[in-house]
């Protein structure tokens, strides 16, 4: 499969972030996609100006796009729409990454690599040799590798970071997993697409990557977005 690698950054409230975000992920993009790249961001209706910023870097760069929703309601439903974006306008290769440089945006290039060289999903990992966080205290450490251990352990797979956000796709992945079907909108989300992916048959492959606690803005993260996954992950099992 050949075409363009798209980025699809979720944003909501990152007016902070988000141009500084999109120019190093365009630097490191232009360099690494072997046939193009484009940028989408996908802003659930930031009341801090963040769609109207976009805009602005949008008019400025032609490889990026802007993809504004009206509400908020879930990493998930705004994942969705940017794939399903980036599938309707010929993408060959769709990665995902957080908008507030937790994941760092060179390391962009090792995960298109990783599936340039053959994988059909590469994974950003904080839980392989190599892989590791900073940062973090001892509470969200626990949550972070006891969810990651909880669904691996639920759904038999081998996978050690089930819950990250920072992946790249082949497009054939994306078009196999029936996106109708997805139930998740918040933790289990990244839990339940690389699931669907390894039952489909499609090769996954983690890449050691270092996750670092945003500097700016406010997280997103939330106690229900956690029981979400606790409830959510058997019924990817044994529905």
């Amino acid at each position: 499969m050949s075409g363009e690698a798209w980025l699809i950054l979720p944003t909501y409230n990152e007016a902070e972030n988000v141009q500084a975000i999109v120019t190093a992920a365009g630097e490191v993009l232009e360099r690494a996609a072997r046939e193009g790249f484009r940028v989408l961001v996908v802003d659930d209706g930031s009341p801090d100006g963040t769609g109207q910023i976009a805009d602005e870097l949008a008019a400025e760069h032609e490889w990026l796009q802007v993809l504004h929703r009206s509400e908020k309601n879930g990493i998930g439903p705004a994942y969705l729409a940017g794939f399903r974006h980036a599938l309707d306008s010929g993408a060959g290769y769709v990665m995902e990454m957080d908008s507030d440089f937790s994941h760092d945006p060179a390391d962009l290039a090792r995960l298109l690599q990783a599936v340039y060289d053959g994988a059909d999903l590469a994974l950003g990992s904080r839980y392989v040799p190599g892989g590791g966080v900073e940062e973090w205290g001892m509470l969200r450490r626990f949550i972070s590798e006891g969810g990651s251990t909880y669904a691996r352990l639920v759904l038999g797979l081998h996978v050690k970071d089930l819950t990250g956000g920072f992946k790249c796709f082949r497009r054939e992945v994306l078009e196999a997993i029936h996106f109708d079907g997805v139930r998740s909108q918040g933790y289990a989300f990244q839990v339940e697409l690389t699931y669907r992916a390894v039952q489909a048959g499609f090769r996954v492959v983690e890449v050691p990557i270092v996750f670092r606690d945003r500097q700016r803005g406010t997280s997103k993260m939330s106690w229900r977005i956690a029981v979400e996954a606790i409830w959510l992950v058997p019924l990817l099992r044994f529905r």
